[in-house]
């Protein structure tokens, strides 16, 4: 049986779970997060607990087992406590700014981006002296704020030989060494 699939969810306080023909909603002070569940796999709620299982030992019905026990316990801990990303903007000029859900983004190139966030992502700028500006996003869904963040980044993904661009706080980039000085 699998590891993370047999495994029970422990539902906190203040969160409500149900199950109806296949989808499972959550409730929580964070937002409401829905999830379709395969019609093979089982979700049971009962005395503050999830468990989620499957009909037998096939390997399609193994991996969804394990799949679908993470994405519920995701949207518990996403409406209970919710999930936050910081990224970084290395390099000079380079800013961001936000009103509302747009973010303005300033990397280098020959015009600003700007960057419509969906209504569920919460976003921040910070631009302390001294230290690179910093793009802060909030939510209650682990999937939409990841997609997110990795769209953010490909707008200029950190290259190897100076570290420019835009990384995760706390990536450790692999540094490539430039040129070496002609041989005498």
């Amino acid at each position: 049986m699998s590891r993370i699939g047999k495994a029970p969810i422990t539902i906190p306080q203040g969160v409500e779970v149900s199950v109806a023909n296949g989808l499972v909603t959550v409730k929580g002070k964070k937002g409401t997060l829905t999830q379709k569940v395969d019609s093979d796999i089982d979700v049971k709620v009962d005395n503050g607990t999830i468990t989620v299982s499957r009909p037998t030992d096939h390997k399609r019905h193994r991996s969804l087992h394990g799949l679908y026990r993470a994405l519920i316990a995701n949207m518990i801990k996403g409406v209970n406590e919710g999930y936050k990303t910081e990224q970084e903007l290395v390099g000079v000029g380079y800013r961001a700014s936000n009103k509302g859900q747009l973010l303005e983004l300033s990397l280098g190139y020959s015009h600003n981006i700007t960057f419509d966030l969906p209504v569920e992502v919460k976003v921040t700028t910070t631009a302390e002296k001294g230290a690179n500006p910093k793009i802060i996003l909030e939510s209650a869904d682990k999937q939409l704020i990841g997609l997110v963040a990795a769209k953010i980044r490909s707008l200029r993904k950190p290259e190897p030989y100076k570290g420019k661009g835009i990384k995760f706080t706390g990536e450790i980039l692999r540094r490539k060494a430039g040129k070496s000085a002609a041989k005498k």
